[in-house]
């Protein structure tokens, strides 16, 4: 059976981390920027961890 491709677009959008974890950069951070706190811009600026069933299918999708 051939090997699984790594899917192209995912592993644009997501890293891992050297302990597995995977992470992503918070959408719609540029939109409707003005209107948001400091801490909110602050805070959306962090990668957030993938979580759930989400994190199995990227584990597959963006496994080397």
């Amino acid at each position: 059976m051939p090997k699984q491709k790594t899917h192209s677009a995912s592993k644009k959008r997501f890293t891992r981390t050297k302990s597995g974890k995977i992470m992503h950069a918070m959408s719609n951070y540029w939109h409707k920027n003005v209107k948001k706190r400091p801490k909110a811009k602050r805070h959306a600026r962090m990668p957030k961890e993938v979580t759930g069933g989400l994190k199995k299918m990227l584990d597959k999708m963006i496994s080397k």
